[in-house]
Order: structure tokens, then sequence, then C-alpha cells
């Protein structure tokens, strides 16, 4: 059995899909049960990560983990999962978290979750995406407004992944051997601009659709409304003084699944009815 954290999630909830559709058994965490969806094969639990022991339960009988980053408990919930027989952890990392530089918000806290990973006693295997293309959600309320999108880091090229993708290599690295001490780097097949990803979305929606870039000031006040500057700080580091370059396109999601990764206007025609 495979216990899924982040059950609902982006990336976590494909998780869930894939190793359902493969038949083997998964018990989904999550902390509001009334998110989840009903799949066959698949066990929804309780569980808050900030509370490891709220989490202790559902370790039962779990071979395997798929575990997120960013929580000050996990040291704890590693060991217990290990005391009650885990073999293997598959952790969602980001690009940046071998950088070194713990003055980033998020870079620390990533790499702080991929040492407490390495140091667990698990076969651990940590994936480094590039940014999502779910991100591309951000956009709804804009287009339920109008035909304009602004958004910020204009200039910034990014080879988007999919989380389709992601959970792909996620699901190799929980079933099968060969991925233990491994880090993964999932990317799309193509580096984008925000603009281009507004033409294509335009294209697939029927849509008119324009792109603005937005001022740099603009986007940090914006940011701020709802993100700690901490980590409004680490995006500006990543973006505008560009510490972490995602416009790199690398051949992991075809060299671990045989298939080659989705392009931004197959998940945009996947999720299209979000946006109309």
């Amino acid at each position: 059995m495979i216990l899924v954290t982040g059950a609902t999630g982006n990336v976590g909830a494909e998780v869930v899909r894939a190793l359902a559709a493969s038949g083997v058994p998964v018990r989904a965490l999550v902390r509001d049960a009334s998110r989840a969806e009903p799949r066959p094969g698949v066990e929804y639990v309780t569980g808050d990560l900030n509370r490891p022991e709220s989490v202790k339960p559902a370790l039962d009988g779990a071979r395997a983990l798929f575990l997120l980053p960013g929580y000050p408990g996990l040291p704890e919930l590693l060991a217990e999962a290990r005391r009650a027989g885990a073999e293997r952890a598959v952790l969602l990392s980001g690009g940046s978290a071998g950088s070194g530089d713990l003055s980033n918000a998020i870079t620390r806290y990533m790499a702080e979750s991929e040492r407490a990973v390495r140091e667990s006693g698990l076969a651990w295997t940590f994936l480094r995406p590039s940014a999502f293309m779910s991100n591309t959600f951000q956009w709804i309320p804009q287009l339920r407004a109008g035909d304009v999108v602004r958004a910020p880091f204009a200039g910034v090229r990014i080879a988007n992944v999919d989380p389709y993708d992601i959970a792909a290599v996620a699901v190799a690295a929980l079933l099968t051997d060969g991925h233990e001490g491994k880090v993964h780097l999932p990317t799309g097949p193509e580096a984008l601009s925000a603009a281009d990803r507004v033409r294509i979305l335009g294209s697939v929606l029927g849509r008119d659709l324009r792109f603005e870039a937005q001022p740099d000031d603009e986007a940090r006040a914006e940011m701020l409304k709802t993100t700690p500057v901490e980590y409004v700080d680490a995006f500006f580091d990543f973006y505008v003084a560009g510490s972490l370059d995602e416009s790199v396109v690398r051949p992991t999601v075809q060299d671990v699944t045989g298939r080659p990764p989705r392009t931004f206007e197959q998940w945009a025609l996947a999720h299209a009815e979000a946006f109309r």
C-alpha cells in the first residue's frame, strides 16, 4: 500500500489517480475529506502534516510514501514511517533545492525537507520539477472578467511541466526499483513565456486573449496581499534576479516513463472547461 500526502493537490491528486489506475492500493491523506474524489481502490484518511501525530495511523501497512516538502514535523513523520515498516519515500521538491542558497526561503524549506528524507534511512527519490502548467489556473479570475491577462515576470521562459507527468515519474519511483538515491528533474517539452501560454490558451478556448506584462512593483504589491514577504522575495530572487533557470528542457519524463511529456496545448485542452 502507498501513502500519498497532499492527495487533493495538483500533483498529489494525479499520483492517486495513476496508482489507482495501476491497481495498487492507495491511502490518500487529506485535511478535508469532503474535498476528496471517491475512487475505487483509494482509502481516504484525514491528517495534517503540521501535526505528525495525526498522520501516524495512516502509516500502518504503508510500504512507500509520496511526500510534500516544507513541514517541520517531517523528520518525526519519517521516523514513524520507518518504524511502521515503510521502505521508500518519494519527495516532491523544487529546482532550486540543490543550489545551496539557504537565504532564499523557498530553497531553504526544500533543502531542509530533502535532508530529512535523505537522513531517514528510507530509500529515497527526489523530484525537482520546473514550474507547473497548472499555475495557469491563477488566471481564471481575469479570464472571467475579460480577455486580458496581466502576469509578472514576462521575460522569463519556463519549460512548464504538467502535474500529470510529474505524477507519472513519481509513480515509477514508488513502484519500481532503480530510482533509489536519484534526483529526477521533470520538465515540459518546450520553454514558454507567459505571453506564449496566453496565446496557446486563447487558441484552445477560441478566444482572442491578450497578454500584458505586470510591472515588478505592482506584482510585488499584489503578491504581498496573500503571500508572506520572505516567499515573495524568493520568487523575485528566482525570476527577477535570475537565480533559478527553468528554461532548460530535460529528457526526464521520456527517460522514466517511456513517453514524451505533455505540451502546454495538451494541458490546456485537458483543462479547458475550467476556463470557460
